[in-house]
């Protein structure tokens, strides 16, 4: 069974984008993508280097459904957002949080194995910036094993007087659901969900609270919809750092779940020096909230030039991972 591609889609337009991060963050310092124009929009695709086509080939099918198909409609205008804050000194961790208008703030943690130190005075200093009132949750992208887990997050909870609930901090379900028997704080899962066959596994192991859901790589916005209500849990939706035109599939598919009890970590322009589409229309929150848009922004001319990859080999690259990934959906079947 082949997925049927519409041939509005100009594949030949499409643009290759590298924008400088302002900080490290999943062990990059520049931020790559495409981004090609349908007759509905311009839509993102924008898998990370690592992920081979068979995986990318969600990616792009978000690509087309933003491109030529549409989303559903929203149930909510705007959405709440998150700060998020890199693995960044504390001073830097503060002013970040005191900028963003927040009222929660995600934190990476577990950025490097010595990191606990660092984590607990990051952890700290978004407290401060934050007051009493507000919300900090952790991001280790599962890179504990359950005893550090359990060690790492009793410590956090402590410096964060009170966490409302830490991300992925295993890699595996079966240990997802053990550290979640130890501790207090509630789990999020967000690898664990988005990369299962079967997304009601974790809600059935007992291994989280939360799911963690990104509309990116899960396929689109009506898939993500899926995922979620499979999974069973309350949602956050979640970036995968894109620019405002990706954003705009994360911020349809916030608008459209049916109960939203969590801000969304969709504020992540804020790691990037750059965007695609002009100021206007750019996804950055004003006073905690970002819009549900109905339609994709239009890059700028003048910043797709600015952001354009200029390394011709790497850029060749990307085309040729499009054109296979692009064989790759029409082979997979519609899911």
């Amino acid at each position: 069974m082949t997925t049927a591609i519409d041939p509005a889609i100009d594949w030949a337009a499409a643009r290759v984008y590298a924008i400088p991060m302002r900080a490290r963050f999943r062990g990059i310092t520049i931020r790559e993508g495409m981004l090609v124009p349908g007759s509905l929009g311009w839509g993102e695709f924008c898998p990370f280097a690592e992920y081979d086509d068979h995986e990318a080939a969600s990616w792009l099918a978000t690509t087309v459904e933003q491109t030529s198909i549409g989303w559903p409609e929203p149930v909510r205008d705007r959405v709440p957002i998150n700060a998020t804050v890199p693995a960044v000194g504390p001073q830097r961790a503060h002013d970040i949080v005191t900028a963003s208008g927040c009222r929660t703030a995600k934190v990476k943690v577990a950025d490097h194995p010595e990191s606990l130190s660092e984590d607990l005075a990051r952890v700290e200093a978004v407290r401060a910036a934050l007051g009493a009132s507000g919300h900090i949750r952790v991001d280790a992208n599962g890179i504990w094993d359950t005893d550090t887990a359990v060690t790492a997050i009793r410590q956090l909870d402590k410096a964060a007087d009170g966490l409302e609930y830490v991300e992925q901090p295993c890699r595996s379900i079966d240990e997802l659901a053990a550290v979640r028997r130890q501790v207090d704080v509630r789990i999020a899962a967000d690898e664990s969900i988005r990369r299962a066959e079967d997304p009601m596994k974790v809600a059935v192991a007992g291994a989280a609270d939360i799911a963690v859901i990104k509309c990116t790589p899960l396929g689109g916005v009506r898939r993500a919809l899926q995922v979620a209500e499979a999974a069973g849990l309350p949602c956050v939706v979640s970036s995968a750092l894109e620019t405002s035109v990706g954003l705009a599939a994360q911020l349809a598919l916030a608008g459209a779940l049916p109960e939203l009890d969590f801000a969304c970590g969709l504020g992540t322009l804020s790691l990037l020096d750059g965007d695609t589409v002009p100021a206007d229309a750019s996804f950055r929150p004003v006073d905690g909230y970002l819009p549900v848009p109905r339609t994709p922004p239009t890059p700028d001319p003048a910043l797709l030039d600015k952001f354009q990859l200029t390394d011709p080999d790497r850029a060749s690259w990307w085309h040729e991972r499009l054109a296979r990934v692009q064989r790759e959906l029409e082979q997979r079947g519609n899911q």
